[in-house]
């Protein structure tokens, strides 16, 4: 089963390479990794998705909490949360239909921009099923996509 893990840790030169390396020593996969400054100046939110069972989860939530530079842990997909994901894709512009445009402009969770070329960048904000669902429906003409991993927050 997939599972969000955020890790509050401090701005430590190695705390992100002592977090991975727990995942890497004991063969756990991380699917997606996303770092970033949190409302604490001299920490940082490190959010981890991965999959296993929930004892597997358990324990690298217990793990985790033991690294000298981990402040906080929580398994956030245990609980009610809001998750996000961006993805950017590039589109030739003549690839793409006026209809197919046209829904695009419509949807509130898609931004189009427009470059110096003859291409197009669509912003896609939005949860990771419906993220899969959009890149499905454009992976025939998409030129490159770029996509974030998740990050999220418990909602109660």
């Amino acid at each position: 089963m997939r599972h969000i893990i955020s890790v509050l840790l401090e701005n430590e030169s190695g705390a992100l390479s002592r977090v991975a390396g727990l995942f890497s020593a004991r063969s756990f996969n991380i699917e997606s990794l996303s770092v970033a400054p949190s409302e604490d100046e001299s920490a940082s939110r490190m959010t981890i998705v991965t999959s296993g069972n929930d004892d597997v989860i358990e324990q690298i939530v217990k793990q985790l909490d033991k690294l000298v530079d981990v402040i906080e842990v929580s398994e956030i997909t245990s609980d009610e949360h809001i998750e996000r994901e961006i993805a950017f894709v590039k589109i030739k512009d003549k690839s793409i239909s006026k209809e197919m445009m046209d829904k695009f402009s419509k949807n509130e969770f898609l931004k189009i921009h427009t470059t110096n070329s003859d291409e197009i960048i669509i912003e896609c904000v939005d949860s990771p099923e419906k993220i899969n669902n959009f890149l499905d429906s454009v992976k025939k003409i998409a030129v490159k996509i770029v996509r974030s991993g998740s990050v999220g927050i418990n909602s109660n």
